[in-house]
């Protein structure tokens, strides 16, 4: 079993105006989360969010300890929220074992102690500093809030289920959930909105091999884009919106991390204000 860790900087808003498509696919994207009998993580320098994934294949695999965090165990000072896109699979931690299928979403409060992952599972993994200990829980989809938005005349009704949410359960600063297409509509997340307040990252899955997502990101009035592929996860900065629109169904994962673990904060962009 190999745990693979990449580092990434935080980037000024200014520094990417003038980024190139290769540029801006280094500094954001990550891809390759998922690799058999692996563990994949980008340790981030955005509120210090880690975003990653573990593919078991049918055995065993732990995330213990990295060098990056420079603690005795990952979890020592950090909470953790893990997604399985797979099959079923397990997650054992703090002297606890939970069976999680596919769409379910687990919780593990700060110093669990080291985290296996088992079976079939292809886990998704997001972390980011904690300040106290809480409560480990695992979150079906049936316990999942769940909420009806957009239209198809806009081309974004989308149902959102929010897991890890002041509305479900607590925890320290860590905030997800995931939002699913319905057939025929397209566009995530518009309008756009930022929160200077918090960073996010999402995770686009549940799409085709030739489909992909055209990712907006970028300040309101300086805006780029990236195309995005399936298990590929974008990492985006307090300043940048975080839209796009997708050929086909997809499923995207938000988590975020920062001052407040308010959802709604957003200070919205309308499409006419967009450049």
């Amino acid at each position: 079993m190999t745990t693979h860790v990449e580092t990434r900087q935080a980037v000024h808003p200014d520094h990417a105006k003038g980024m190139d498509t290769q540029a801006l696919r280094r500094n954001f994207l990550a891809e390759g989360l998922f690799a058999r009998a692996e563990i994949r993580l980008v340790y981030t320098h955005y509120d210090r969010f880690v975003v990653g994934g573990a593919v078991p294949d049918g055995a065993d695999i732990t995330l213990d300890k990295i060098a990056e965090t420079k603690t005795a165990t990952f979890l020592e000072r950090r909470e953790m929220g893990i997604v399985n896109i797979g099959e079923a699979g397990s997650v054992t931690a703090a002297g606890q074992t939970w069976q999680m299928n596919k769409g379910d979403v687990l919780y593990l409060g700060m110093g669990s102690g080291a985290v296996t992952f088992s079976g079939m599972g292809r886990f998704y993994i997001t972390s980011c500093p904690a300040h106290r200990e809480l409560p480990c829980r695992l979150v079906t989809v049936d316990e999942a809030k769940e909420m009806k938005t957009g239209a198809v005349e806009t081309s974004n009704k989308r149902t959102i289920r929010q897991f890890i949410h002041p509305l479900v359960m607590e925890s320290c600063q860590l905030v997800l959930g995931y939002t699913t297409l319905e057939d025929g509509s397209v566009w995530n997340t518009m309008p756009a909105h930022v929160h200077d307040r918090r960073m996010e990252a999402y995770l686009y899955h549940g799409m085709e091999p030739e489909s992909r997502v055209l990712h907006l990101m970028g300040e309101p009035q300086e805006t780029r884009h990236i195309f995005v592929g399936n298990e590929q996860a974008v990492i985006s900065p307090p300043w940048s919106i975080h839209s796009g629109a997708g050929i086909g169904g997809y499923t995207f994962i938000w988590a975020m991390a920062g001052d407040n673990v308010d959802y709604t904060d957003m200070d919205f962009v309308q499409p006419g204000d967009l450049r």
